[in-house]
């Protein structure tokens, strides 16, 4: 048998569940991620209705995991991995060092126990195992006479702390060597805190995130603005506006987004929203316009304040057009409008006063395919009321209750949240060129910009027609190129 083999254990048909298993040799192993699966992917890899959080694949030569960020449909099963005897450490980046034991401390808690002992002991464990690696460092694996492996992390652009992981594999036996790289998740350029993907030199081997395979980004240069003109045309209904967004990443690009429009607004210096009261919130009265300054910007999801706390404390690794708006004097993601809603009952009365008094403000509020979360709240009391609006500026994925709103909410039909059908007459509205992944553009360009095209590709994470299309044009590259390659679509 050959090495290096590469198994996968989730992402392989669908978007959700990132997990696969590099085989070094009969007994070395690292997974490459363990992600949560998500909407119809729930019932992958098989297709069969075992349970989609059991780890059913061997461990025993499993030596280490690799997390290439900290979005949990990379690393929700983490929790189910050490259940079933996973010993090894965790090597991730050292901002998803940080990040990291805040995903998995909610993970566990939604779905193990919320008795704070356990939880407490459960993240120390985690954090012993953590091994932060800086970017573009090789860190030794394993170092035997048959076998030596060398891990090095690059910037993938997709959230804060995400990367693509390189893997060198050498045999001094067989006098053999081996390249592979896996992409995880590729950012898009142009993106909030961060600097856009650079390919690797090379790689044999390339496992190849297709997500957007299939099509192209609306223009992302120009995204701000169409942000700006959408809210201003959805506040004419005089509701609010809901944001379902995930915790980490997508919120604090909306939230450095919505600075910039609030601070380009500002030609006189406004009475400060964010430092009041929510009784006084309450209070105010309905604007017959859009007052950016004055507007309250409400962020309604404890888990991603801590992430957004968080984001600011890793500034060293934001990129330069961020910093330099802090060094201007500016809080990008502490700005005077912005009110954070931390406990239940608050969350509670932010939900009933907006419903009844279609005050307008703009929500955003964890989750982001509002499957879970304090966002269900909101859309179960304002999607009957058309003067509400719900944006979506991320992926749905099929079979999650943003996708049926997504899909179905434009056309008046309806939704189920927590078995409760819903009528939609909320206005319905999506902006492209906010997806924190690369098009198909961008990731032909993530192949093509390699000095040594990759022999093998193994396209993963999408669905049939992403990974077809990523395929056939990838192809076409190869074509005419005259280069030769294995294509595993």
């Amino acid at each position: 048998m050959r090495y290096p083999i590469i198994e996968h254990h989730g992402a392989k048909d669908g978007v959700t569940g990132s997990c696969h298993q590099l085989h070094m040799n009969a007994s070395t192993s690292v997974l490459i991620d363990c992600g949560l699966f998500q909407g119809n992917d729930a019932s992958l890899p098989d297709g069969s209705d075992a349970d989609p959080l059991a780890i059913e694949f061997p461990l025993d030569t499993v030596k280490a995991l690799i997390a290439t960020h900290v979005h949990i449909d990379h690393v929700g099963r983490i929790p189910y991995l050490l259940a079933a005897g996973f010993e090894g450490p965790i090597l991730c980046s050292e901002p998803s060092a940080k990040l990291l034991p805040i995903v998995l401390e909610d993970a566990f808690k939604l779905s193990i126990s919320r008795d704070q002992a356990r939880v407490q002991r459960y993240i120390e464990r985690i954090e012993k195992r953590l091994i932060p690696l800086p970017y573009q460092h090789w860190f030794t694996l394993f170092d035997s006479d048959e076998l030596v492996a060398r891990v090095r992390l690059q910037r993938a652009g997709h959230i804060l702390g995400s990367a693509y992981v390189e893997i060198d594999l050498n045999y001094p036996q067989q006098n053999e060597s081996k390249r592979v790289v896996f992409s995880g998740d590729l950012g898009a350029p142009h993106a909030p805190f961060l600097a856009p993907p650079q390919p690797p030199e090379r790689a044999d081997i390339l496992v190849l995130e297709s997500t957007y395979g299939d099509r192209l980004h609306e223009d992302r240069q120009n995204r701000r603005q169409r942000l700006e003109a959408v809210i201003e045309q959805a506040l004419q209904d005089q509701g609010t506006i809901l944001i379902p967004a995930f915790s980490i990443g997508r919120t604090q690009e909306l939230l450095y987004e919505l600075e910039g429009i609030i601070q380009s607004k500002q030609s006189a210096k406004p009475a400060p929203v964010g430092a009041s009261s929510l009784a006084n919130h309450a209070a105010m009265s309905t604007p017959s316009e859009t007052n950016w300054p004055e507007l309250p910007i409400i962020l309604d999801s404890p888990l991603a304040s801590r992430f957004t706390a968080a984001y600011r404390e890793l500034k060293p690794f934001w990129n330069q057009e961020a910093r330099d708006r802090v060094q201007s004097g500016r809080r990008p993601l502490a700005f005077e409008q912005l009110i954070t809603i931390d406990s239940h009952g608050d969350h509670q009365r932010i939900v009933d006063h907006l419903s009844q008094t279609a005050r307008p403000a703009i929500v955003i509020a964890g989750g982001g395919m509002c499957s879970g979360g304090r966002i269900v709240n909101y859309l179960k009391a304002m999607l009957g009321d058309q003067r509400h609006n719900v944006l979506f500026v991320g992926y749905q994925a099929k079979g999650t209750p943003g996708h049926a709103i997504q899909t179905y909410g434009p056309k008046g039909g309806y939704v189920d949240l927590d078995g409760e059908r819903i009528d939609i007459r909320a206005d319905i509205t999506s902006v492209g060129g906010y997806s924190a992944h690369a098009d198909q553009k961008g990731l032909v360009e993530f192949v093509t910009g390699m000095q040594q095209w990759p022999t093998e590709v193994k396209v993963v994470h999408g669905n049939e027609r992403a990974k077809r299309g990523l395929a056939s044009a990838l192809n076409q590259q190869y074509s005419a190129a005259g280069n030769p390659m294995l294509l595993h679509p």
